[in-house]
């Protein structure tokens, strides 16, 4: 089911249904994101005109282009390759003519590998609030408000910059509900939130701002608006999301003689409660046949958080399988999966890992306490220990998480 979900999210298979028009004039591709550089060779084996560009990819997310050059640099917390290759894109749709198309590929991730600061913020700024970001829980939504506000190409400003050229958004949604203005913070898409808005988020949280950052915050008149003259060329489409892929799975559950269930395709929320909760509909199968009897399988996708509070590196499907196994007590005939498709989870090169109903029993054969390790955030080094972590390396998609819990 994992894969068929990843499968259904592939740019190879997403891309060419989606190709504008040949304008009159030239067409420049650009994009950032983990599937960025797969959807630039998407274009390129679709394309039968000229074209050229620059994509910017996470680090080892890259595959070779013959007419785009690929970039790769830090996610989750932007860098100074980043930096640079949100430079390059700027200058790339600057001084276009309205004959002109750029072509913009965006995907998850593309918030910290667009890594221009706006006038007056440092990079060192942006790296910080990022990382405070990440561990304090704030939704996506929440973190990619305050990074375009903070931005001197996401929010709508990269369409901005190419008008009066035709800017059309490719999109492969990482986001809950899959919102344009918040997969990758929105670089061709009108912004309606303010300044003052990312401002008060960053209080919400209690992450240090630094004076630039504030003073920035305080003065700006805020991103590109709806009614922006600038905005007026530019159109976006979302050609992938979680739950295509969520549909997939279904599709194979039901191939394999299993009920799918599809809660949600935009769950959010603490991972640790998720899990709870997610333990509970199974309990309710198993007693009591809803909201499916045995044999299903409760799909679901969407974006949880981690709050970290101990020693260990987070991880939102870790920490929600290890919550759910904790909450499941080694019930019989239970299993589950939890994955980001795009191959990491959190800061590690693991895409997620299982849990079947011996967990808990090999765990403390092994010595491993469960408990302690969700106290510690330590869901990665859980999961390891026993061997049940899932491996894909990049998947050159993104279409956030993919959870499944079978009963039989």
């Amino acid at each position: 089911m994992f894969d068929a979900a990843v499968a259904a999210a592939d740019p190879l298979q997403r891309v060419a249904a989606h190709l504008p028009a040949h304008p009159p004039g030239k067409v420049v591709v650009v994009g950032a994101g983990k599937a960025s550089a797969r959807m630039a060779q998407a274009v390129e084996s679709a394309w039968d005109g000229q074209l050229d560009g620059l994509v910017v990819t996470r680090y080892g997310h890259a595959v070779p282009c013959e007419h785009i050059e690929v970039l790769e640099a830090g996610h989750p917390v932007p860098d100074v390759a980043g930096e640079r290759a949100a430079c390059r894109i700027l200058e790339l749709v600057s001084g276009l003519s309205a004959d002109d198309l750029v072509l913009a590929l965006i995907s998850g991730g593309g918030s910290a590998l667009l890594a221009l600061p706006a006038p007056g913020i440092t990079l060192a700024d942006k790296q910080a609030i990022s990382t405070a970001l990440l561990r304090c829980g704030a939704s996506i939504a929440t973190m990619n408000l305050v990074r375009k506000h903070l931005s001197a190409i996401k929010g709508g400003r990269l369409a901005a910059a190419a008008f009066p050229a035709a800017t059309v958004g490719l999109l492969i949604s990482d986001v809950p509900g899959d919102d344009p203005a918040v997969i990758a913070s929105g670089p061709t898409v009108a912004e309606a939130s303010t300044p003052a808005e990312a401002l008060a988020a960053l209080a919400r949280y209690h992450v240090p701002v630094p004076p630039a950052v504030r003073a920035h915050l305080e003065t700006t008149p805020g991103c590109p608006g709806p009614h922006d003259p600038r905005m007026a060329r530019v159109r976006n489409h979302v050609i992938a999301a979680p739950q295509q892929s969520l549909e997939a799975a279904a599709a194979v559950a039901r191939q394999a003689g299993v009920t799918p269930v599809i809660l949600s395709d935009s769950l959010e929320g603490e991972s640790r409660e998720v899990g709870i909760v997610l333990a509970g509909i199974a309990r309710q199968v198993r007693r009591h046949g809803q909201p499916a009897p045995p044999p299903c399988v409760l799909l679901s996708g969407g974006e949880t958080t981690v709050t970290v509070h101990g020693t260990g590196c987070g991880g939102r499907n870790v920490e929600l399988l290890l919550a759910l196994a904790l909450a499941l007590r080694g019930a019989e005939a239970t299993h589950a999966i939890a994955c980001d498709t795009d191959g990491v989870d959190g800061a590690a090169a693991v895409a997620g890992a299982l849990v079947g109903p011996d967990t808990l029993r090999r765990a403390e054969q092994l010595g491993v306490d469960a408990a302690k390790a969700l106290a510690d955030n330590d869901g990665h080094g859980f999961f390891a220990a026993l061997g049940d972590q899932v491996v894909t390396g990049p998947t050159l998609t993104n279409v956030n998480d993919f959870r499944a819990v079978l009963i039989t």
